[in-house]
C-alpha cells in the first residue's frame, strides 16, 4: 500500500527538484509530478547566475533575492555534486558586459551606475584591460565592465544531477501530468509548475517567449573566451556563455508570446549581435536553435508561499529570467516554510496575496 506523501511537488524542474531534494533529506516523504522532468524553462536557459548583471531598474527586493541566492550557490553547488557525484557545469569566472558602440556603452554605463550605486561588485574597464582577460573580442568594443561574482551552471545538468539527489534522498517520480490540485493528495503541495502554475492556481503567470541558439567551436575544442559576455551590440542585447565542452549558448529574445517557434528574424539577430562580438564565432557550427517559455509576473519577481484561500497548497513559481539563479534561496525557503511553518522575512516581498484579485484579472 502506497503510504500518502508528506509533499507533492508539481514541476521537476531545477525549482520543484530543489525542493523535492531539500525535503526529502530532512526526513520529509515526497512525490514529484511531472511527465517530462526538465522539459520545461530549463531545457532552453542560459544558466548564468547574474545577479549584478541581471540587476534592473525599479526591482530592489528581487536584486536582494537574486543577491542572496548567488550567495548560496557555492555551497548548494559543493553539496550537489557530493550528492549526485555529477558535476554540472559550475563555473567561476565573472561575467563581462561590453558595449560595442559609443551608444551601446551609454546605456550600459547607465546601467552601472545604479547597480554601483547599490553596492553592487562590478568594475568598469577600459577596452584594452577588457581584451587583455579576453582577446576573442573584437576591437571595435568601446569599453565594459567586470562582474566577478557572476558565475554560471549548465542547466541541463544541473537537472540531472538534481533527479539524481533527490532519488537518492528518497524522493519518487510521478510521471503522470495533473490537471487539477484536488486530484493530488498529500499533506502540502508545492506548485512549481513555471507556466502551467497559472491554469493550476489562478495565479498571474503568463509565458514569456526566448529563442537562443547553441554554437560548438571547431573541432570540439574549447570556445575562445572563459567569461560569460553579456553585451550590447548596435542596439540589441545578446549574451554568449561558454562551456567546457565547447558550447556557447548565445541568447536570448524576450518575447510577449506563448508559441515555441524559431523565427528567421531572431536567429539573424542574435547571430550578428554575437559576431560582432567575438568574430570568431562566425567559424562556429550551429547545432540548436531553439524557444522556450519562461515563467513572468506582474513585477518580475517570482511567486513563493501559501496561496491565499487553499490550505496546505504554497506556490514556488514565476521566476521569469531568474529561475536557475534562485533555485537555492527558493528551495530552502519553501522547505524551511513547510518544516517549520514559519515564514522566514526573505519572503514577505514575493508571497502570492501581494496581486489583488483585479491585478489577477488584468494579466490572466
Amino acid at each position: 500500500m502506497l503510504t500518502r506523501p508528506d509533499v507533492a511537488i508539481v514541476g521537476a524542474g531545477p525549482v520543484g527538484l530543489a525542493i523535492a531534494w531539500r525535503c526529502a533529506s530532512r526526513g520529509l516523504r515526497v512525490a514529484v509530478h511531472d511527465p517530462a522532468p526538465g522539459s520545461g524553462a530549463s531545457q532552453v536557459a542560459a544558466g548564468m547566475l547574474a545577479p549584478v548583471a541581471e540587476a534592473y531598474f525599479g526591482e530592489p527586493e528581487l536584486i536582494g533575492l537574486l543577491a542572496e541566492s548567488a550567495a548560496r550557490w557555492p555551497g548548494f553547488a559543493a553539496e550537489l555534486s557530493e550528492a549526485s557525484d555529477q558535476e554540472f557545469g559550475y563555473r567561476t569566472e565573472g561575467t563581462l558586459v561590453v558595449g560595442l558602440t559609443g551608444d551601446d556603452l551609454a546605456e550600459a554605463r547607465r546601467l552601472w551606475s545604479y547597480q554601483e550605486g547599490l553596492g553592487l561588485p562590478i568594475t568598469p574597464l577600459r577596452p584594452s584591460q577588457l581584451r587583455e582577460r579576453e582577446p576573442a573580442l573584437a576591437t571595435r568594443v568601446r569599453g565594459g565592465a567586470v562582474a566577478p561574482g557572476d558565475h554560471q551552471v549548465d542547466p541541463r545538468r544541473l537537472v540531472a544531477a538534481l533527479r539524481v539527489a533527490a532519488g537518492r534522498a528518497g524522493a519518487t517520480l510521478v510521471p503522470g501530468a495533473v490537471s487539477r490540485l484536488s486530484d493530488v493528495d498529500a499533506g502540502v503541495t508545492v506548485v512549481a509548475a513555471g507556466c502551467g502554475a497559472a491554469a493550476l492556481t489562478g495565479l498571474p503567470v503568463r509565458p514569456v517567449k526566448g529563442q537562443v541558439l547553441r554554437l560548438r567551436a571547431p573541432g570540439r575544442g574549447a570556445p575562445g573566451f572563459r567569461h560569460v559576455l553579456r553585451g550590447y551590440a548596435d542596439g540589441e542585447s545578446v549574451y554568449l556563455v561558454p562551456r567546457d565542452s565547447g558550447e556557447v549558448v548565445v541568447g536570448a529574445t524576450v518575447e510577449e508570446r506563448a508559441d515555441t517557434e524559431v523565427t528567421a528574424g531572431a536567429v539573424l539577430r542574435l547571430l550578428r549581435a554575437a559576431v560582432d562580438l567575438v568574430p570568431e564565432l562566425a567559424e562556429y557550427d550551429l547545432v540548436e536553435a531553439a524557444a522556450g517559455l519562461r515563467p513572468g509576473t506582474p513585477d518580475n519577481a517570482p511567486i513563493l508561499g501559501p496561496l491565499p484561500g487553499r490550505p496546505g497548497v504554497l506556490a514556488a513559481t514565476g521566476h521569469h529570467r531568474h529561475g536557475i539563479v534562485l533555485t537555492p534561496v527558493t528551495a530552502d525557503l519553501v522547505t524551511d516554510l513547510i518544516v517549520t511553518g514559519q515564514s522566514a522575512p526573505l519572503l514577505a516581498p514575493f508571497t502570492p496575496d501581494r496581486f489583488t484579485a483585479e491585478e489577477e484579472r488584468t494579466w490572466n
